[in-house]
């Protein structure tokens, strides 16, 4: 076929609406080629088949193709090749690009928990009560032997899997501190909570943290964490560490708490 016949016939096989999408790229990249090279193009057998199965044309079994193909008695291992439908390499592309789009939406969600905890390693909670919580909003006694100190605003009680962190303030970290003044200002703030429990009657007091409903008890939720108040002879511990200079004063809403005040390291 010459090439000027065949340009004619791909830019007929173009206005129709039956082509899949790759077989329309591969017709416009043919005719590119043809345009530039002109009778001077060359194309593989393959290549010069999918063309013709695209634009519709039948080859004669008169005249011999350009290049011999293989056969079986050339090769032992030679086998016909499959050739799939344009409708499975059109399934085929949409599934590459839905796993290319599911990867990235992934990707942002698993980011975003990432950034959230390195931002705020902290989440602190409201002092509403949560009927979800056993004795939520009531005081009940605690012996100092039920519960261990992390550090200046978070306990961890007997057998619980996670802490409970203590609401409305915030203490410098002993952990993971910023600076070497956060460091020095939360071992004290920890040796200072350790003193107001050592020998004081103690009650604590459960209350619902402060997320998005649904989340309470969830990583989600101050990374799985409970809340609450713990009061020394009366006295909510967190109140004494603020008015020694031991913490700050942080309040949050039903749903959300605003950014965690660290003020330590300037």
């Amino acid at each position: 076929m010459e090439h000027e016949d065949l340009k004619s016939r791909i830019e007929i096989a173009l206005g129709r609406s039956h082509l899949s999408q790759w077989q329309r790229q591969f017709l416009v990249d043919i005719h590119a080629r043809l345009m530039k090279y002109g009778p001077n193009t060359r194309l593989t057998d393959k290549q010069r088949a999918k063309l013709f199965e695209a634009i519709g044309y039948i080859q004669s079994s008169s005249p011999a193709p350009p290049q011999p193909r293989p056969n079986k008695s050339q090769s032992a291992t030679w086998r016909p090749r499959h050739r799939r439908s344009p409708v499975a390499r059109e399934a085929r592309y949409l599934a590459g690009r839905f796993a290319r789009a599911f990867g990235f939406a992934l990707a942002l969600v698993v980011g975003s928990l990432v950034y959230s905890y390195v931002s705020h390693p902290h989440t602190t909670f409201s002092s509403g009560p949560s009927p979800a919580l056993p004795d939520a909003g009531s005081l009940r006694p605690l012996a100092r032997s039920q519960f261990t100190i992390t550090d200046g605003d978070t306990i961890r009680l007997s057998g619980a899997a996670k802490g409970t962190r203590l609401v409305g303030f915030n203490a410098p970290e002993s952990i993971e501190p910023r600076c070497k003044a956060e460091a020095d200002l939360g071992r004290r703030a920890k040796a200072r909570l350790k003193e107001l429990v050592a020998t004081a009657k103690l009650e604590l007091k459960m209350v619902s943290c402060s997320c998005p409903p649904g989340t309470e008890g969830t990583y989600a939720c101050n990374y799985g964490r409970s809340c609450g108040s713990l009061f020394a002879d009366g006295r909510d511990v967190g109140e004494v560490l603020v008015s020694e200079g031991l913490a700050v004063a942080f309040f949050c809403g039903s749903t959300s708490c605003p950014p965690t005040p660290r003020p330590w390291c300037g």
